[in-house]
């Protein structure tokens, strides 16, 4: 199994897409709710700032600029995703993995991260947000 290794700096900005694992699903806009609970709790238990944030029915894309002195945004996300899968029965058709790894096979397992190198990188992340809605 590969290891990921992902950029942890502290203070980073980060740009973020997270999908279910079925991408044909309005499970995200059906429960906006239930993940704006997810979210919110994440970010009282461990701050970050969202600079842009996009919730599609089957993906999100963010912007998180992370606090100075931390810069584990895995952590974070982990939360969002189990507390909104805690609202959720398993789906019956999770591999051995997942349910190994008592995971219900709401989420896809990896997520894309790409760390914000200047103010163009930004704009440009910014508007491909506001754009793929």
């Amino acid at each position: 199994m590969p290891n990921y290794i992902r950029s942890q700096t502290a203070g980073a900005t980060c740009f973020f897409t997270l999908t279910l694992a079925q991408r044909n699903n309005n499970l995200l806009i059906d429960h906006i709710d239930w993940f704006r609970q997810a979210y919110k709790r994440a970010n009282t238990l461990y701050p970050f700032t969202t600079i842009a944030i996009s919730i599609l029915p089957d993906h999100i894309h963010a912007i998180w600029q992370m606090p100075a002195d931390d810069g584990d945004y895995a952590l974070r996300w982990r939360i969002i995703k189990s507390q909104f899968s805690r609202n959720f029965s398993a789906n019956q058709q999770r591999s051995n993995s997942k349910i190994k790894h008592r995971e219900k096979g709401i989420w896809q397992r990896r997520y894309w991260e790409h760390q914000i190198r200047d103010d163009i990188d930004l704009q440009r992340h910014v508007d491909y947000i506001h754009y793929n809605q």
